[in-house]
């Protein structure tokens, strides 16, 4: 894989912890932009940790972007079901900062049941959505839009229900998947799949669904 200039979103989450420390090993040099920087318990010469919100300040978000090769975004709400509107809120100002930047490649994670990715969800997890994850699911739609109606060379990335297990390099990957019961990924696997699509562009402007 070639190095490259990447600015990570959401790193002091689960997942954007997992894309921090598995870039770090492939020799990506990183840029984390934060809102508590303290809460990002990794160091390393090739991370730069910026602080800012991703919602509230477009010239810090614009000057996060500057000079990168690619976003990846790990952003999301941790364990609440209150959306609070972040994706719709947050997408816009990532596109407008990447467009004026001239950077074009962007990997947003999302979350299965999302958009067209509901035509695969098994029946009892499509209950439980349903009734708890409908804030959530309809903020994430409302910035996928956003980001399909731009100009970058994006991919949309759709984790069945994430664990804290370890890496496997054994998922699978797709637009469609056959998912049964409550299908399940580790972190660490979809934090090395978000890492592949640097290089690879198969699902380039697409959706893809990710599980073991």
């Amino acid at each position: 894989m070639a190095k490259k200039r990447v600015l990570v979103l959401g790193a002091t989450g689960g997942t954007g912890r997992q894309v921090v420390e598995q870039a770090l090993r492939l020799g990506h040099d990183l840029t984390a932009l934060v809102r508590s920087p303290q809460r990002l318990t990794v160091a390393a010469e090739r991370l730069r940790v910026l602080t800012g919100s991703v919602t509230d300040n477009d010239q810090g978000l614009a000057a996060a972007v500057r000079g990168q090769d690619a976003v990846i975004s790990a952003l999301g709400v941790g364990k609440s079901l209150k959306s609070s509107g972040l994706i719709a809120r947050s997408v816009p100002g990532i596109v407008r900062a990447m467009e004026s930047q001239g950077v074009r490649r962007l990997i947003l994670t999302s979350a299965y049941g999302v958009g067209a990715t509901w035509q695969d969800v098994p029946l009892l997890p499509r209950i439980v959505m349903r009734v708890l994850f409908r804030d959530l699911y309809a903020d994430k739609a409302a910035g996928e839009e956003v980001l399909r109606r731009s100009g970058l060379d994006w991919t949309v990335v759709y984790p069945v229900t994430l664990t804290d297990g370890p890496r496997t390099d054994r998922y699978r990957d797709g637009e469609r998947l056959a998912l049964h019961g409550f299908p399940r990924v580790s972190r660490a696997d979809v934090a090395a799949f978000l890492l592949s699509q640097l290089d690879d562009n198969t699902y380039l402007r697409k959706g893809v669904l990710i599980s073991s």
